[in-house]
């Protein structure tokens, strides 16, 4: 996928999480969980265990298979030191220094500075973004989630490129589900782990809310469509994410990709492509997706029988509540990267090649002399006909079935990601923009001003509220009602949070449901 390939550089600007600076003095957390015993840390006044292994490292013979159990280990194991980074398949890679290592099926856990086993806490299950092909679970700290809620949060990795989705048949057919989605079962690992083991850290296993940005909205969107997820989790919310934009290639398209790409790791005959790969070096498999990127999951097998979007559409899905949104101008982000400073000329000429015939409906629905810039007019137009509109197609199908609420966010000075500022360019609000509000890590070019924390601590609470009932109520701030017919959005804003109806007119959606529009809406990715 196009866009989720540039999505990926996002992760560059995420700063590793800092080392602990601020130790309380009391004794340090132990937890015993069902491999062992933990001794954890107090982190700016929360709890936190770092480097848990939920499963056995995917190295040597269980390099592209299932994940397996974790060996249980003697003693007590030390957790306040994270794990490395998966493998990283993106050129862009880490922009700061930090271990990478096929040895990385680990998870940290966040809990409140008095939580206790038993205290029966809702429990936030993250899963990073980064185009299937780049990140890592440490580089979102819930300390501050954990303590300001009363919450547990549990972030993960999980395998990435080739290593986590390779359909290939001589892959496939090794494991009981025949998938070669490598990573999606590692999220079924983890969560797994977490319903096992949760209640040690004061967590509820039946109340477990999985939540994602980016591509991991997009493995929520898997999730909720896998018939093995059943009964792991009982809400979800989606961020930038939505299903009906995340297509999943099928079985077919995924088998073809997978050759291709084991013939260029060095791997071509079929009766030996297997062993050759898990002998592979590591570099060897990453540059040769140099090229050949990954799509996450496929569907038509026994984990993900079907499109995630249809079968969502269909019904046929692991019915939860469900908390959704995106941000104001996610676009800004990939316009930046690729031609922030567009000319007029330049916009008219790409229009006119990607749309043909209904250039001129697009020229007229998102006119030059509507923006201060072309950069912004391509902004607005491509947040609205990817991003933006697909969450409000999304919202509405899992309305029909479930109760949903769904969000923009909206800072119209929210930091820039390092790495990502271009001089001249407004990048507020773009793609990833809502994260340094939820979690604990700073955005590149300055950190949040005390509004910005303020509109993050109220972020905070509906999340943690949505994730205690299914509703996102919290009593001092603003109502926020499931949407319905009307279409009711709240948008998060340093200002004041507000509902509103607009946002379906505010990001010309009418427009870009009709037939002409649908007809362009490959071509129109294209751009990004």
């Amino acid at each position: 996928m196009v866009l989720f390939a540039l999505a990926a550089l996002f992760l560059q600007a995420l700063p590793a999480s800092a080392a602990p600076s601020a130790r309380a003095s009391a004794s340090p957390p132990v937890v015993a969980v069902s491999d062992g015993v933990l001794r954890g840390q107090v982190h700016d006044g929360a709890q936190e265990f770092l480097g848990i292994p939920y499963a056995a490292p995917p190295v040597g013979n269980l390099r592209f298979r299932a994940p397996e159990r974790p060996a249980r280990w003697t003693g007590v194991r030390d957790a306040t030191t994270q794990s490395p980074a998966c493998v990283q398949f993106s050129p862009f890679g880490l922009r700061d220094p930090q271990a990478v290592s096929e040895n990385c099926l680990y998870l940290d856990v966040y809990r409140p500075r008095d939580a206790r086993p038993g205290a029966n806490l809702p429990v936030l299950f993250w899963m990073h973004g980064g185009g299937y092909s780049q990140g890592t679970g440490t580089q979102f700290g819930g300390r501050t989630m954990a303590d300001l809620t009363n919450t547990v949060v549990v972030s993960i990795n999980y395998r990435l490129g080739q290593l986590g989705y390779l359909a290939l048949p001589e892959l496939t057919r090794q494991n009981a589900l025949r998938s070669g989605s490598f990573g999606l079962m590692d999220q079924l690992a983890a969560l797994q782990w977490t319903q096992r083991n949760i209640a040690a850290f004061g967590g509820a296993p039946g109340n477990i809310t999985i939540s994602g940005q980016s591509a991991g909205s997009g493995s929520v969107c898997s999730l909720l469509a896998a018939p093995p997820a059943a009964g792991l989790f009982s809400r979800a919310i989606l961020q930038s994410g939505p299903c009906t934009l995340l297509a999943a290639p099928d079985r077919a398209q995924a088998e073809t990709a997978a050759r291709t790409y084991a013939t260029a790791a060095g791997c071509p005959d079929p009766k030996v492509s297997a062993a050759c790969l898990r002998a592979a070096p590591a570099d060897r498999l990453t540059a040769a997706a140099v090229t050949l990127p990954t799509s996450g999951p496929a569907f038509g097998d026994l984990l993900l029988p079907a499109q995630p979007s249809a079968a969502i559409a269909a019904g046929a899905w692991n019915k939860v509540p469900v908390l959704i949104g995106s941000n104001r101008a996610e676009s800004r982000l990939f316009v930046a990267l690729t031609q922030p400073y567009l000319t007029a000329q330049q916009y008219t000429d790409q229009i006119t090649a990607t749309y043909g015939p209904a250039a001129s409906q697009v020229l007229a629905h998102y006119p030059l002399t509507g923006y201060a810039s072309p950069y912004l007019a391509m902004s607005a137009l491509l947040t609205d006909s990817t991003f933006a509109c697909h969450t409000y197609w999304s919202a509405d199908t899992f309305a029909g079935q479930v109760p949903t609420y769904v969000y923009e966010f909206d800072d119209p000075d929210s930091p820039t990601l390092s790495g990502a500022q271009v001089p001249g360019v407004d990048m507020a609000n773009a793609h990833s923009a809502e994260l340094a509000y939820l979690y604990d890590f700073t955005m590149g070019d300055r950190p949040l001003t005390d509004v910005q924390v303020d509109l993050g601590n109220r972020m905070k609470r509906y999340w943690a509220a949505f994730a205690r009932s299914g509703k996102p109520g919290v009593t001092g701030q603003t109502p926020w009602p499931p949407t319905g017919p009307r279409h009711t959005v709240l948008t998060l804003n340093p200002v004041a949070d507000r509902t509103s109806t607009a946002f379906a007119t505010d990001h010309q959606c009418g427009f870009w449901a009709g037939a002409t529009a649908r007809s362009t809406s490959s071509a129109q990715r294209s751009l990004l």
